[in-house]
């Protein structure tokens, strides 16, 4: 299933939450995954006595991943065109976050019909964690 050019109109808002509870088992699989061993990110001791933080913290990739399988779930798969994101703060375990994408534009562009989108990720505080754009073709 796929978006349809029916479906939209410039304003609309669509929103999920990408993950609830975020765990530290969590940022580790994805560290395993991705390859990225920075310890800010698995090792509690280097990231509060090290790096100064109060803790560990999830990888920004982890979060553009999670916000960009809202997208695929929202256009369908192999529709996104482009899509970008700004890491605003950290997002912390525990952290329960909803991505939103709102309907900016509806286009034309080379004969397929394209929706844009400016895009948001918040934490459960309101907190915005990182803000972005997407695109994606139309059916």
């Amino acid at each position: 299933m796929s978006l349809k050019s029916t479906d939209i109109n410039v304003g609309d808002e669509y929103a999920e939450v990408i993950v609830n509870d975020l765990s530290r088992t969590q940022l580790v699989q994805y560290a395993g995954t991705s390859g990225d061993y920075n310890p800010l990110h698995t090792d509690e001791l280097f990231a509060k006595e090290i790096g100064g933080y109060p803790t560990v913290f999830a990888h920004g990739m982890l979060t553009m991943g999670m916000t960009g399988k809202m997208l695929t779930n929202w256009v369908g798969d192999g529709r996104l065109k482009t899509f970008g994101l700004d890491f605003r703060t950290q997002v912390w375990p525990g952290d329960t976050l909803t991505a939103t994408a709102i309907v900016s534009e509806i286009i034309e562009e080379n004969g397929e019909q394209v929706v844009k989108a400016d895009v948001t990720t918040s934490n459960q505080n309101g907190q915005v964690v990182a803000i972005g754009y997407a695109s994606a073709i139309l059916d």
